[in-house]
């Protein structure tokens, strides 16, 4: 029963894992397109770039998450589990939430900008 469980854990991250890849090529595909946009075609505020950039931002938001989500699975399933894997897990958690932190107040901060224009 274990060893099935395992089996299914395994293919539920890389599952995940392959989520958070659609969302960063995705996303950074639209990015490259919206910023090559914004090169020809300059607002004077720099709206099409900020826009670009807040809808960037909010894919690897969704990536991070997923990732995170992949690295709980992963390190729940890994045999054995020592503190040494806890520790992986804690560090990559306070580096993504870091992340995620920059990130979301550089979307508030646009999006106040925004609304103050």
């Amino acid at each position: 029963m274990k060893e099935g469980l395992n089996i299914v854990a395994d293919f539920v991250i890389m599952i995940i894992h392959a989520m958070a890849l659609v969302l960063i090529t995705a996303g950074t595909l639209q990015a490259f397109i919206r910023a090559i946009y914004a090169f020809f075609k300059p607002s004077p505020s720099g709206e099409h770039f900020n826009e670009g950039y807040v809808q960037y931002a909010r894919w690897l938001v969704a990536a991070l998450t997923f990732q995170l989500a992949a690295d709980i699975l992963e390190t729940a399933f890994a045999a054995p589990l020592d503190w040494n894997g806890i520790g992986h897990l804690g560090a990559i958690a306070v580096i993504r939430t870091l992340l995620n932190f920059f990130l979301e107040r550089d979307l508030a901060e646009m999006e106040r900008r925004r609304r103050k224009h």
